[in-house]
């Protein structure tokens, strides 16, 4: 028996297809943000601010609402399971943490996980994403700020009362006396006056508030600093002698590069520039609080002192928010070639990099700000301007000045990568009123000088050339009046 011919498949229509087409677009895309998967996650406590990074192979989109009483912060992450990764965030609060009191997290949804920041303090959040750059790939952040800013110049001064008052970390030892102007050293133990509220505005508010220090992290246990050191004043008929003050306060801004996000440059044995220039920076720190110049005390103020990204128009910005007389920002330089070798130091540059190298490091550190995770959108628009144009001859040659003892300085223990200063556009150092240089300590490409940086005897040799060329300057260079807008 002969069956009957099959009917021939029906072709579908050009409105199917393109309907069956739709869907499958729409169910790839689904897909592909289900697909994300968590990296890695890191929390950075600091008294600033404290941020959170969720970091994954795909873009994540994120809605947040922020709930006033009590303070908290919620986030729901679209596309995306409950992984094992996420749940380490609730272990990686500390206890110490400034502003976060924990974290809780849940799959509040199919395919959408809920966080939940408690906060300790009213806070202004932040909530970002960033693009892949550098070692990270796509970035989830929270930088979670206090509703009251921290003040640079309120930290310097509660870190100055504790030392004068004895609480927290031991005062330096007395200072003798170096001219007969200069008051008389103090029995060991007892407490100095505070500056001449007169002569100096920080002296003002350090005698106002006497009576209530404010917080400041502890410091970490470093090696006890040298013997307070006194700088006579010099002669007559140096080029800014008539502008000092008597018993002012001079401030030395010291700038550890990197931090927190951003590592800067990491040495072939695994060390982190970030981690390195913090300690040489907490040894110059406490040098310098033991060194008078002239009678006058000296005070060094850290643009971040742990392990947190500061972003660069922000280090210069509390620089001058301190009415620092110096800016001292440290490095460790990195190279295409393990080859290169020795210390330098850079001023600014109106006119161009003073070489291709120079151009080179300076396009490379700008960047640092990329790498950190900078949120453009918050960025203050004054200090975006600053960056831009803000530089002056006379902080230029004034910057040569410093720049040229240091030198010097770090030459009689060190090798140089080269004789003179150089110049280049580091965004990090247009203050336009303080006279400011890059301090790159060595190769910590080049594994001979990054087992230097890595030793204690070493960081201790940079500290104390940095220290005798900060003197030296001063010695020649004293410090002009401040304004009485501090």
């Amino acid at each position: 028996m002969k069956l009957p011919a099959r009917p021939a498949p029906r072709q579908p229509s050009r409105r199917t297809l393109l309907q069956t087409g739709s869907l499958v677009l729409l169910l790839g895309t689904q897909q592909i943000a289900r697909g994300a998967t968590i990296l890695a996650v890191r929390v950075w406590p600091a008294p600033e601010y404290t941020r959170v990074t969720i970091e994954s192979d795909g873009k994540l989109v994120a809605k947040q609402f922020f709930v006033t009483t009590p303070p908290r912060l919620a986030v729901d992450i679209e596309g995306i399971d409950l992984s094992p990764e996420l749940r380490e965030l609730v272990a990686k609060v500390k206890p110490d943490d400034p502003n976060i009191a924990g974290i809780r997290v849940g799959q509040n949804a199919p395919n959408v996980v809920r966080l939940v920041v408690d906060l300790k303090q009213p806070a202004m959040p932040q909530v970002f994403t960033l693009p892949p750059v550098a070692a990270y790939q796509h970035r989830l952040v929270f930088d979670l700020y206090p509703a009251e800013p921290v003040d640079p110049l309120e930290a310097l001064i509660a870190e100055r009362l504790r030392d004068t008052t004895g609480a927290g970390r031991a005062a330096p030892p007395p200072v003798a006396a170096a001219t007969p102007a200069q008051p008389a050293a103090r029995p060991p133990g007892a407490a100095p006056a505070p500056p001449s509220a007169e002569s100096d505005p920080l002296g003002e508010l350090i005698a106002q508030r006497a009576n209530r220090p404010g917080p400041a992290p502890a410091a970490p246990a470093d090696p006890a600093p040298p013997p307070a050191v006194a700088v006579a004043p010099p002669a007559k008929g140096g080029n800014r002698a008539t502008s000092t003050q008597t018993d002012r306060i001079i401030i030395v801004a010291l700038d550890p590069g990197h931090g927190g996000e951003d590592p800067g440059a990491i040495g072939p044995g695994g060390t982190r520039e970030k981690d390195v220039v913090l300690r040489v920076a907490h040894l110059l720190r406490d040098r310098i609080n033991a060194t008078t110049v002239g009678g006058n005390p000296m005070r060094a103020f850290l643009t971040r002192d742990g392990d947190f990204f500061v972003p660069l128009g922000t280090r210069v910005e509390k620089a001058r928010r301190v009415q620092a007389d110096l800016f001292v920002s440290i490095h460790a330089d990195a190279f295409t070639t393990p080859k290169a070798r020795g210390a330098s130091v850079f001023a600014l540059s109106q006119s161009g990099a003073s070489s291709t190298a120079a151009r080179w490091l300076a396009n490379k550190e700008n960047q640092a700000d990329l790498v950190g995770g900078l949120n453009v959108q918050s960025q203050d628009r004054h200090v975006q301007r600053m960056l831009l144009d803000m530089s002056t001859t006379a902080q230029i040659n004034d910057s040569l000045k410093l720049g040229s003892v240091l030198l010097g300085e770090i030459g009689s223990m060190a090798k140089l990568h080269k004789p003179r200063v150089e110049q280049a556009g580091f965004a990090v150092l247009k203050a336009p009123d303080i006279p400011s240089v890059l301090v790159e300590t060595a190769f910590i490409s080049n594994p001979e000088e990054e087992a230097k940086l890595r030793s204690s005897a070493y960081q201790v040799q940079l500290a104390d050339a940095l220290m005798r060329g900060i003197t030296r300057y001063f010695a020649k260079n004293p410090p002009l009046a401040r304004s009485r807008s501090v």
